[in-house]
């Protein structure tokens, strides 16, 4: 048989489909029907689950963060399809309104099936069958930290193991719910600022990294303080120095003024007496690459006063209070009750360490009735005791700190 009999006896009969291109053009018609649905389908950037929460910070500073969609679980990819969420082990998808260009990730991939973010509360818990008046008892908000929500329980709460389900409903990214029931004021408890609370829903291990402004926080919500309402004051501090100043963090506790100065370039002397704060402070300089910046001791901030020449000395601590009324001028009683061990008990101490012309960040916490009254009298005995004068550079409310008592702070210069 020649060639040309090879070739004719190969050959497709007239007529019939070639079933050398039927593939080919199956292949073209399935990608005909699903390239508009990939191309109009939300972006997702797939990171490793440990990173999720820094990615999320990192992504919501760059403008791509999409709220408007859930966190998800991302799934093993199974072949080469760019619209399925891709992975390798405990990956997250991460919604996105683009591909980032200054976030770190594995891979930006197309999500066919989106699932919207349910942003009301009371919408999801109506939705498992409480009544009006029972959600009268929803509370109002809530922290995120890392990935634990913490949230006060309100005495009336029907359900608070479902409260705990909808609030994990409603951030898919956060993995614990604990009920806060507030800072233990008694004993050593009091004095290490110890919070108290109980897991309401979710994993047991409750330990977490936060991420503000860039700096990262390893922390246990249910063993050490983390205030949420303090953000604005630990970014300000990132802001305040100048790169090489030296500073004294008296009350230094996981890091959370200590590591945005050192950040910025200061050198940090960091004292905290809690153990278990002071193990978190040390990982997280070496979390946020600043260990070769920050000196940290587990010690009573008192025995190295004397040793140190500081341009600046933060005293991020206002004592425990014993449950007593405090009377404030004028007669009025608050619930503040009588606080020990407050920064302005420190004080001498804080300035034995200052050098002439630096700059204190004082904090107390307040009685409405005495601000700024009271905090500028306790800087200006401090100054006269030390035969300094003082110069008031700053006032600034953080936060309430409970009915009728206001967390300030003062910038104060001694010279």
């Amino acid at each position: 048989m020649t060639d040309e009999d090879a070739t004719s006896e190969d050959a497709t009969p007239a007529g019939e489909p070639d079933p050398a291109t039927m593939d080919d053009d199956l292949e073209r018609t399935v990608d005909e029907v699903l390239e508009p649905a990939v191309a109009d389908a939300p972006l997702a950037a797939i990171v490793e689950k440990q990173r999720a929460e820094t990615a999320i910070e990192s992504l919501r500073a760059e403008g791509v963060y999409d709220d408007s969609r859930r966190v998800r679980e991302a799934r093993e990819r199974r072949d080469a399809d760019p619209s399925d969420d891709a992975t390798g082990p405990d990956g997250i998808a991460l919604p996105v309104t683009e591909p980032p260009t200054e976030t770190a990730v594995l891979e930006v991939v197309k999500q066919l099936e989106p699932e919207p973010r349910r942003t009301d509360l009371e919408d999801l818990l109506a939705d498992r069958g409480w009544s009006n008046a029972a959600l009268e008892s929803v509370p109002g908000s809530w922290a995120v930290i890392g990935s634990v929500i913490l949230v006060t329980v309100p005495e009336d709460c029907p359900d608070e193991a479902e409260l705990g389900a909808a609030l994990l409903d409603l951030h898919g990214e956060a993995d614990s719910v604990l009920a806060d029931e507030g800072i233990a004021n008694d004993g050593t408890a009091g004095t290490f600022r110890e919070p108290r609370t109980r897991l309401i829903a979710g994993d047991e291990d409750t330990e977490t990294i936060h991420t503000e402004h860039g700096t990262r926080y390893g922390l246990d919500p249910a063993t050490v303080m983390f205030s949420p309402g303090n953000q604005a004051e630990r970014a300000r501090m990132g802001e305040v120095g100048s790169a090489d100043e030296r500073v004294f963090d008296m009350f230094a506790g996981i890091g959370y003024f200590t590591l945005p100065m050192a950040r910025a370039g200061a050198r940090v002397t960091a004292t905290e007496i809690n153990p278990t704060a002071f193990r978190y402070l040390l990982e997280n300089a070496v979390l946020n690459d600043v260990a070769d910046r920050v000196d940290a001791y587990m010690t009573d901030c008192r025995d190295l006063a004397d040793e140190l020449e500081a341009d600046r000395v933060v005293m991020g601590y206002y004592g425990s209070a014993d449950g007593a009324d405090e009377t404030a001028a004028g007669g009025a009683e608050t619930a503040h009750g009588t606080r020990t061990d407050e920064a302005h008990d420190f004080l001498d101490d804080a300035l034995a360490a200052l050098s002439p012309g630096g700059v204190v960040h004082y904090h107390e916490a307040t009685p409405e009735a005495r601000l700024w009254e009271r905090p500028r009298e306790r800087l200006e005995a401090a100054a006269d005791a030390a035969d300094r004068t003082l110069e008031i550079l700053d006032k600034r409310r953080v936060k309430s700190h409970s009915a009728g008592v206001a967390h300030v702070v003062v910038d104060a210069r001694f010279e």
